[in-house]
C-alpha cells in the first residue's frame, strides 16, 4: 500500500559540509526510521570555519517543492529550519496551511548558540507573529529564548517565565534549551512545558567540544521524527535529549574546527510500516 512507511519533512536550509541545517536533520529522521523529506528555503557555503555565502530560494520554488511532497506523500509531521526571510516565512506559512503535513516543530533559527542574530528584524517579527502560533512544539536555544522574549535569562526562575511567554505567544509546548557555552559548567538543563499543563526539567552533561554543529537541528529533527510514528510528545522530548546527549559525547574527526555531532552513536531503528495508513 502506498505511503505506509511513516514520512516526515524538514523544511530548512542545507549546508554545504553536511554538519547542520537539512543533512542534519535527514541524518536523524533515518537514524530514527522514518522517511525524510525536503523542502529547500535556502543554500549555505559553509565548511567548520564558518559560513562564506548563503543562497536563498526562490519563492515560486518553494511552493513548487511543497506542491511536489503534498500531492503524492504522506507527511506525519515536520519541522522548520532556516527560513532567510519575511517573504520564506510568510511563503511557508501559506503552504503549511494550504498542505497537511502533520505536527510542526518549529526549530526558530534567530541567533547561533553564541547569541549572534541570523534574522533581520522584519523577519523575526514576522516568524514571531506569524509561525509560533502555528506551532505543535517549539525548541528554542538559551539566546533565541532571550530575544523572544526580550528578558535575561539569570536563573531557573526567569528560564519558566521565558517559556510561559513563548507559550502565550501560541506556541503549543515549548522545549527551551539551557546554556552550553561556558567551559566551567557540568551540566545542561533544559526546561519543557507541555500544554497540559506539565512541566519539568530536563538535565544532562555539559560536554566541552567544539564539534556541536547540528544540535538544534538534530533535536528538533528527532522529536518530528518520533511524532511522525506516533510516539507521545513527552517520550519524543526526552529520546531527542538523550539522541543530542549521546552523539556529542562520541566526536567524530570531521573538519578542522567546529565539527559536526555524531548521528552514528546512537543505534539506528528500522523502519515500520503502518497497514492503517
Amino acid at each position: 500500500m502506498a505511503n505506509e512507511l511513516p514520512q516526515v519533512a524538514t523544511i530548512a536550509g542545507v549546508d554545504s559540509d553536511g554538519s547542520a541545517g537539512a543533512q542534519a536533520d535527514l541524518h536523524s529522521f533515518f537514524m530514527r526510521g522514518t522517511y525524510g523529506t525536503l523542502i529547500l528555503t535556502a543554500a549555505v557555503a559553509g565548511n567548520s570555519y564558518g559560513i562564506h555565502d548563503s543562497q536563498v530560494m526562490p519563492l515560486s520554488f518553494i511552493d513548487s517543492q511543497f506542491k511536489a511532497v503534498g500531492e503524492d506523500l504522506k507527511i506525519r509531521a515536520a519541522k522548520t529550519g532556516m527560513l532567510a526571510d519575511a517573504a520564506v516565512i510568510k511563503n511557508v506559512a501559506a503552504n503549511l496551511q494550504k498542505y497537511d503535513f502533520g505536527p510542526l516543530v518549529l526549530d526558530p533559527v534567530i541567533s547561533t548558540k553564541h547569541g549572534n542574530m541570523l534574522l533581520e528584524t522584519e523577519a523575526f517579527e514576522t516568524l514571531k507573529t506569524v509561525l509560533i502560533p502555528m506551532a505543535d512544539v517549539i525548541t528554542p536555544n538559551f539566546y533565541e529564548a532571550e530575544h523572544l522574549t526580550g528578558m535575561k535569562l539569570r536563573d531557573k526562575d526567569a528560564i519558566i517565565k521565558a517559556a510561559e511567554a513563548i507559550h502565550d505567544m501560541g506556541a503549543k509546548n515549548v522545549m527551551l534549551k539551557g546554556r552550553h557555552d561556558s567551559a566551567t559548567q557540568t551540566e545542561v538543563s533544559d526546561y519543557v512545558l507541555l500544554d497540559s499543563g506539565k512541566r519539568f526539567w530536563l538535565t544532562g552533561p555539559y560536554y566541552d567540544t567544539e564539534r556541536k554543529n547540528g544540535t538544534g537541528d538534530t533535536l528538533s529533527a528527532v522529536i518530528t521524527a518520533e511524532l511522525g510514528k506516533g510516539t507521545d510528545l513527552e517520550d519524543a522530548i526526552r529520546l531527542a535529549k538523550h539522541f543530542v546527549d549521546t552523539a556529542i559525547a562520541h566526536e567524530i574527526p570531521v573538519g578542522h574546527k567546529f565539527g559536526p555531532i555524531n548521528h552514528w552513536a546512537n543505534p539506528l531503528v528500522q523502519p515500520k510500516t503502518d497497514p492503517q495508513a
